[in-house]
């Protein structure tokens, strides 16, 4: 039988605490029902990941389980019309990695709805090095430019700025005409977030104490993957009639903030959503992206592990020590 590597988290049954991850060799009869069969060539290592691998958080509901949501591959066996053995493919999100098996394996068995056609123009490796959070960052510009928002509104700030969504945000927005504010508690990285596109760079150290309900008006607009303070901190200073989007919780769940910025000044909060969005808005996401994203500034930011490398990774992402983004060679 074919054999493929993965790594796999498994759990204690009578603790109900999640097992160390592990590399492992599988065989097809180990995967999930599903209507295509990939090859999995490249993954990437998203905050979510990083929870998933080291179990600091509840992300894997279902064991056991393959970690990695954002998958490219080729299809080695289709059962429906929609796709065909030799078709590049991409997967992002869909509880893949959470509730079903994911990208971190040589083979991912997967629901036909769940996959796109690699967008032309991007190969494999770009693609996952994009990723969702890459994914994410576009769909949060989208956002923005649906509200109205034009680089003649004013600035934008992007929290988190060195991590993976700040980073694609930061070259998309740059890209588009935006002046970028990038929001780091890594000062050593201002270099590399000033090569990105950011033209003022600001210590998270501003955002990241309680919010007052309104403070100076700073920017237009925003793009937020940190939450709590940091978020309430981003709303309480942006412009009449701007837009915050708000896409991550790396700094918590919580929003300590008031209804002020939205009833004094028309500031509009829109959530962005990755795992479940539609397919029509993920296309118009990853054709914008092939469009818009400086390939030159998408490999500035990118780092390139093999598989075996993920299990020790993981945790860094939670503590924010890994710059911009991280492609996977899985060799499925």
């Amino acid at each position: 039988m074919e054999r493929f590597k993965a790594i796999l988290v498994t759990r204690d049954e009578a603790t109900k605490q999640q097992r160390p991850a592990e590399l492992v060799e599988l065989g097809l009869d180990d995967l999930m029902e599903g209507d295509v069969t990939v090859a999995v060539s490249h993954s990437t290592i998203n905050y979510k990941d990083g929870l998933a691998v080291t179990g600091k958080a509840p992300v894997v509901r279902r064991f056991p389980m393959i970690p990695g949501i954002d998958l490219a591959g080729t299809v080695i066996t289709s059962g429906c019309s929609s796709f065909h053995a030799g078709d590049p493919v991409i997967l992002n999100g869909w509880g893949v990695g959470e509730t079903h098996m994911g990208g971190y394996a040589g083979r991912a068995r997967v629901r036909k709805d769940w996959l796109l056609a690699r967008p032309e123009g991007l190969g494999a490796a770009e693609t996952m090095a994009i990723g969702t959070a890459g994914y994410t960052a576009m769909l949060a510009v989208l956002a923005l430019e649906r509200t109205g928002l034009t680089p003649s509104s004013g600035p934008v700030v992007v929290t988190g700025a060195a991590g993976g969504v700040g980073s694609v945000a930061i070259a998309l927005l740059a890209g588009l005409g935006f002046t970028v504010i990038a929001s780091t508690g890594r000062p050593e990285e201002a270099d590399y977030l000033k090569g990105l596109g950011a033209t003022d760079v600001i210590d998270r150290a501003e955002l990241s104490q309680p919010a007052r309900p309104l403070g100076k008006e700073r920017w237009a607009g925003g793009i937020d993957s940190v939450g709590s303070h940091t978020l309430a901190n981003v709303l309480a200073s942006t412009r009449y009639g701007g837009a915050v989007a708000a896409c991550g919780l790396a700094g918590g769940m919580d929003l300590p903030s008031s209804v002020a910025p939205f009833i004094l000044r028309g500031v509009s909060l829109l959530g962005i959503d990755s795992v479940m969005a539609p397919v029509t808005r993920r296309r118009e996401a990853w054709d914008r992206l092939a469009t818009d994203l400086d390939r030159d500034k998408l490999a500035a930011m990118t780092t390139t592990l093999p598989l075996e490398a993920v299990i020790g990774v993981a945790p860094d992402i939670l503590a924010g020590k890994v710059r911009g983004r991280i492609v996977v060679e899985v060799g499925g």
